[in-house]
């Protein structure tokens, strides 16, 4: 497989970046590299060679191939991170081999990936990249497909869009525009290294990146400020009366902001009425219905990652039914979704990321979601990838 340019991929970095725009002359410039795509990834990225993974993304294609992704490698989260591509052709019931890896070199990370197919489409695989654990800029980058029904599509060249993270899908607003929630993190810089750290001043935020013509370009259009973000994380929907709803991760659950210009500007953050707990991803999009699905951890004490369950709503979050416990472990995390054609909801997370080290999957519909944990028939806890590396004490 040959990785082919998208040619008419331009980014404005200069309206993103605040320092340097030049790049290269910068000390800290190495995370502005565009890594190798490797679509022949070696023994060293094999399961039995990893002791740590987890931080999932799913799609499916329009012909129903399901794609999945997620970052490991080194002990932990930090510069020894890579993020993996793999598919399925039988819808989740058995997996291919890595198909892609993303892997900088040296001290710099690719981590938090991200699958989106778009209105026309195709399909992106966007990541983060930064020097170290936290440089205090990051970066998303991305690549690109018109042909994700095939095992071994062609890529466009890996292209950086924003400053920041990017952890959930892009939307694709009703006029038009897509909206990338990228984030500059507000945690310390854990860089390993001050020539290599980055102050971003008033572009740290939870931020709306915008695309008006398919993703050819990309600028910073607008940024909400929500108090006490966790790694932000956010999440943009657009409602029915034409607002713009952004969700984030906080230290007290999930906080709030609204946009009545298609994302220039954004209320006050506050608290969310929606229940989460402290620090962790939920996943809320809305589904082909028109009603809104809502995977949190509903667990009993408040503060543990487990039992994530699936909610849903007809009236615009307003009032939530059901609820349909995917997995009730202690450890279980990060859950994002795509959905079928056929009304099949796909729902990926991680499991125990430093000891089980499992990728999972559950497969269930609106209906199951009403019924609750009375329903039998949903297909849960399916295997995607498992590492299988033994740690070494030190």
């Amino acid at each position: 497989m040959k990785i082919i340019p998208y040619l008419s991929l331009l980014v404005l970095l200069p309206v993103l970046q605040t320092e340097n725009p030049s790049g290269l002359d910068d000390p800290g410039s190495v995370s502005l590299q565009a890594p190798p795509i490797n679509t022949s990834p070696g023994p060293e990225y094999r399961g039995e060679r990893r002791i740590f993974q987890g931080i999932p993304g799913i799609e499916r294609s329009p012909g129903g191939r399901l794609w999945a992704t997620w970052y490991g490698g080194g002990d932990t989260e930090g510069p020894d991170n890579y993020v993996m591509l793999v598919t399925s052709a039988d819808d989740g019931r058995s997996w291919s081999d890595l198909q892609l890896v993303i892997d900088p070199e040296g001290e710099v990370r690719a981590f938090d990936p991200c699958l989106w197919v778009d209105p026309a489409g195709g399909m992106w695989l966007f990541w983060a990249q930064a020097y170290h654990f936290w440089d205090g800029r990051g970066g998303v980058w991305g690549i690109h497909t018109e042909s994700p029904d095939q095992k071994k599509p062609e890529w466009s060249d890996p292209v950086r869009i924003a400053e920041g993270v990017m952890m959930n899908k892009p939307t694709a607003l009703r006029s038009g525009e897509w909206l990338l929630p990228a984030a500059v993190w507000n945690i310390p810089i854990d860089g390993g290294n001050p020539e290599y750290e980055h102050a971003m001043g008033d572009l740290i935020g939870s931020n709306a990146v915008a695309s008006t013509d398919q993703g050819h370009s990309w600028s910073l259009l607008g940024q909400a400020h929500i108090p006490d973000v966790a790694c932000d994380e956010h999440i943009i929907v657009e409602l029915r009366d034409g607002r713009l709803w952004m969700l984030a991760r906080t230290t007290y659950g999930i906080g709030e902001s609204y946009s009545g210009d298609r994302g220039e500007t954004w209320s006050p953050g506050k608290a969310s009425r929606l229940n989460h707990i402290p620090k962790a991803r939920f996943c809320l999009r809305r589904l082909a219905s028109g009603n809104l699905l809502f995977i949190n951890h509903s667990s009993p004490d408040g503060k543990t990652r487990s039992h994530l369950t699936a909610y849903l709503s007809s009236d615009e979050g307003n009032s939530w039914k059901g609820g349909l416990t995917l997995d009730a472990r202690k450890g279980v995390s990060y859950p994002d979704i795509t959905e079928g054609e056929d009304g099949k909801i796909y729902c990926i997370y991680d499991f125990s990321r430093r000891d089980e080290m499992e990728i999972l999957m559950a497969v269930f519909n609106e209906g199951h979601i009403l019924e609750g944990d009375s329903c039998p028939s949903f297909r849960s806890r399916i295997l995607v990838h498992k590492a299988t590396g033994t740690r070494t004490e030190k």
